[in-house]
C-alpha cells in the first residue's frame, strides 16, 4: 500500500512542477513514478542505502552552512573600506586521503564553489590538492577545516 501511496504522491508532484493538473498530466507523472519507484525500490531498501541516504544528508548540510558562512566572510573582506591591506591570498598544499577520481573530484567542486576558495590542481599522485584562499590568516587551520569537514564526510558517504 506505500508503494501506490508514493506514486500518487510522486504523480501531484509532478504535476504541481508542470503546473497542470489535468487527468492526462496526473496519468503521466503517476507512469513516471511508477518506473521511478520500480528502478529505485532495491536501491533504497537496504539499511546501508539508508545510512548512505543520512550520510550524504550531512554532507549536504555541512556544504550549506560552509557557503553561508563563507559568503559571509568574503562580503566582509569586499566591503572593508582597507581590503587591500586587510586581503592574505594563499595556495596551499591539502594532503589527501581520499583517493578515488569521484572523491577528489566532489572534494574540489565543494572547495571551488564555496566562496573565497578555488581549487587549482591535483597533484599526479593524487596525493595532494593545491587550493588557492582569498583570505588565510591560518595555513594550518584551513588545512584541518578541510580534512576535517568536506574530505571527512565525503569519506563517508563512499564508505
Amino acid at each position: 500500500m506505500s508503494t501506490v501511496f508514493l506514486v500518487v504522491v510522486l504523480a501531484l508532484v509532478w504535476a504541481a512542477i508542470s503546473g497542470s493538473f489535468s487527468g492526462l498530466n496526473l496519468l503521466l507523472g503517476g507512469v513516471v513514478g511508477g518506473v521511478a519507484v520500480l528502478v529505485l525500490r532495491e536501491a533504497f531498501s537496504s539499511p546501508s542505502a539508508l545510512r548512505r541516504l543520512r550520510r550524504m544528508a550531512s554532507l549536504t548540510a555541512l556544504f550549506l552552512y560552509e557557503l553561508i558562512v563563507s559568503a559571509v566572510r568574503v562580503a566582509i573582506v569586499v566591503v572593508r573600506p582597507d581590503m587591500s591591506s586587510a586581503v592574505r591570498p594563499a595556495i596551499i598544499a591539502v594532503p589527501l586521503t581520499v583517493k578515488s577520481d569521484a572523491e577528489i573530484t566532489l572534494l574540489a567542486n565543494m572547495i571551488t564553489l564555496t566562496p573565497g576558495t578555488l581549487s587549482v590542481d591535483v597533484a599526479a599522485d593524487k596525493s595532494v590538492l593545491y587550493v588557492h584562499a582569498l583570505d588565510m590568516a591560518d595555513k594550518e587551520a584551513m588545512i584541518a577545516d578541510i580534512v576535517n569537514g568536506f574530505e571527512k564526510k565525503i569519506r563517508e558517504v563512499f564508505e
